[in-house]
């Protein structure tokens, strides 16, 4: 394990539902924006599924949490917004979702992409990753590699661009720890932006959150960190 020391100019962040880019990495990409790097985020799904209570209408569900989503991105900082609105349980890694990917990467020419490790399946035998999260992990990759970098793969979305390393979080296989100290706070508060999703509890979430980056931090001897699986990518 190592610390992360990148410092981009630019970076892109894709998730599947409104409130993973802030569990998953909110504190490397606030502090990557405070340093004055453009922040793109992008989140395929529209969250309108994303209750466990029977009567909650999605159309509403969709709507609040697309209020939380920019609240949340502005607090981290994001230079920009993108929401794919695909429906929650529909993605696919399809050809349709990674032109779209292709394109964003083309038009905003990220440094480095931050997205789910697509290859971690079970969590301690208590969870599956979502479907969602895997898909889009897979669809990201595609679209990274090598699809945005080689001018022949979707030659109608721009500009072939290089991204020059991807950070996958979720994984069973990190390998370098951002220090997120300094901006831990501002995750948290990102965090707790998706109201819709804490269940009533902020102050459990609240502490999972500070409790995990205590953990993830400690390898690296950090007060606070976000855990990756760093790919540098050959140019």
């Amino acid at each position: 394990m190592r610390a992360l020391r990148l410092r981009p100019q630019s970076a892109m962040a894709i998730y599947a539902h409104p409130d993973d880019a802030d569990v998953a990495a909110g504190g490397v990409l606030a502090q990557w924006a405070s340093d004055g790097c453009a922040v793109h985020l992008v989140v395929v799904c529209d969250g309108s599924k994303g209750s466990h209570a029977p009567q909650a209408d999605p159309t509403s569900l969709k709507e609040v949490r697309s209020a939380e989503l920019q609240l949340a991105a502005d607090l981290l900082g994001a230079t920009t917004v993108t929401s794919l609105e695909r429906c929650d349980g529909g993605v696919a890694n399809d050809e349709d979702l990674r032109a779209t990917l292709v394109g964003l990467i083309r038009q905003y020419r990220p440094e480095v992409v931050v997205g789910p490790d697509p290859t971690a399946t079970f969590f301690g035998g208590v969870y599956v990753n979502h479907r969602d999260h895997r898909e889009t992990g897979w669809a990201l990759l595609d679209a990274v590699a090598p699809a945005a970098a080689m001018p022949l793969y979707f030659p109608t979305k721009g500009e072939a661009h290089q991204v020059g390393q991807l950070l996958l979080s979720g994984t069973h296989e990190p390998d370098v720890v951002a220090d997120v100290t300094a901006t831990i706070d501002t995750k948290v508060k990102a965090v707790l932006a998706h109201a819709s999703q804490l269940a009533g509890d902020a102050d459990a979430i609240r502490d999972v959150v500070y409790g995990r980056a205590e953990q993830a931090g400690r390898p690296v001897g950090v007060a606070f960190g976000e855990a990756f699986r760093s790919v540098e990518l050959a140019f």
